[in-house]
């Protein structure tokens, strides 16, 4: 589709010269452009800049296209979720309960709840039922200003049924809304039936993971590498199956204590390692030499009150940081990228300029799409929302819990617009 979005009071995450990251004290600059224009022709952006600038153009350039006028309102790529969990079945409130009673995430999934309660209810669950609601999830997250994102299998843990998830993934991934990135996770925890967890790793590395890409269904290979749940000489045992069928790592890390799962994610060339509240110097200087994206999901520390990531920490040692929501029924029911951002500011005491680069540029890093996702740049996908008008880009951080958002556009169509500020019964 294309689209000319004139007027825009500032155009955020330009970019002239290709980035495949962020890091460090480069994580506090922004670059935007104030009084812009946007021209989206075929689904991707063509041509970006001043409003000067626009009016010198040929008009060759732009003859036949929309134009949009959205005086006072600012424009930024949408927003790459590069870790969720977003087909499951059912909720996990009464869990939600019981931590409010006291009870931690280890008690609760030591009692048979957590991950193994959404396993049981997703195997009782039919793929046309899954399908159903993972696509309301997707339309959901889409409206948010999502314009990207992972989804992870993991709530199978049974051959037929990880492969099921996937396959749902896949339908989703042909509707060809947004780019989707599908990441297997059958290491997700121990089932109660394999009380020789052997086993189980077993059943990953020589069914799970040949199937899976005998299928084509996924693009990398998740762990859950953490206390109670999968041993760093376990992952690297599982990570080096997924890599000889072709599957990336992308790992689950340091989210209940110093694991050793930064450590072997990074000796398997993981593309990212994720939540990381357990995080010191031995992490930092694994991370430092090397090609892996440290991505935070300050909505899992939030709803578990665990500990927050350590990001001044780590941006102070000069390493890139992504942001995503780890969009999941049990530690993390939202897929809301404008709160992971708010949190990301008011928790983890980054700049408003470091959360957006962490959503945007380095979190399409972390799923592999810095190329087409993650700024506006020539030749990438022409994915943007409009804002609300708002007086600069750290009032969306700031203002938590409202809905900043005028219009998504997806493929240079627009995919949602806002309901007036002021609905007609009241004028």
């Amino acid at each position: 589709m294309n689209l000319i979005l004139t007027n825009i009071k500032e155009l955020v995450q330009t970019e002239t010269t290709p980035r495949r990251w962020v890091a460090g004290a480069d994580m506090a600059q922004l670059p935007t452009i104030k009084n812009a224009f946007l021209i989206i022709r075929n689904g991707l952006i063509a041509e970006f800049g001043t409003m000067e600038e626009y009016r010198q153009l040929d008009s060759r350039f732009y003859n036949g296209i929309d134009e949009m006028d959205v005086s006072g309102r600012m424009v930024f790529p949408c927003f790459a979720d590069s870790h969720t969990h977003l087909v499951y079945a059912g909720s996990r409130e009464q869990e939600f309960v019981d931590r409010i009673k006291g009870k931690t995430y280890e008690e609760i999934a030591a009692a048979g709840g957590g991950i193994l309660n959404s396993a049981k209810r997703l195997q009782e669950t039919s793929e046309e039922e899954l399908y159903q609601s993972a696509m309301i999830r997707l339309h959901e997250v889409i409206n948010l200003g999502t314009g990207a994102i992972e989804i992870k299998s993991g709530y199978g843990l049974t051959v037929k049924d990880e492969l099921k998830i996937l396959r749902v993934v896949k339908r989703l991934k042909a509707l060809n809304l947004i780019e989707i990135k599908a990441t297997f996770l059958g290491a997700h925890a121990i089932p109660k039936e394999y009380q020789d967890r052997k086993e189980y790793i077993d059943l990953i590395v020589n069914e799970m993971i040949p199937q899976v890409a005998a299928e084509g269904l996924a693009d990398y290979c998740d762990v859950f590498c953490d206390k109670g749940f999968f041993t760093p000489e376990e992952t690297d045992r599982i990570l080096k199956a997924g890599l000889a069928y072709g599957l990336r790592p992308k790992i689950h890390a340091n989210q209940l204590s110093a694991s050793g799962g930064i450590q072997v994610g990074v000796a398997n060339n993981a593309i990212s390692v994720d939540h990381l509240e357990h995080v010191g110097e031995a992490e930092i200087a694994a991370l430092k030499t090397s090609e892996t994206m440290p991505t935070l999901l300050p909505g899992a520390a939030f709803f578990l009150g665990l500990p927050y990531q350590p990001a001044r920490k780590m941006i102070e040692a000069g390493l890139p940081l992504a942001l995503a929501s780890d969009y999941n029924p049990g530690s993390c029911p939202s897929g809301s990228i404008p709160l992971i951002l708010s949190l990301a500011c008011i928790k983890l005491k980054m700049l408003p300029e470091e959360a957006i680069n962490a959503v945007t540029i380095n979190s399409a890093y972390a799923m592999g799409l810095e190329k087409t996702h993650g700024s506006i740049a020539k030749g990438k996908v022409g994915n943007v929302f409009i804002t609300q008008e708002i007086p600069s880009y750290a009032y969306m951080p700031y203002a938590f819990g409202s809905d900043t958002i005028d219009k998504v556009i997806i493929k240079g169509k627009i995919f949602r617009e806002a309901q007036p500020l002021l609905n007609n019964w009241f004028v």
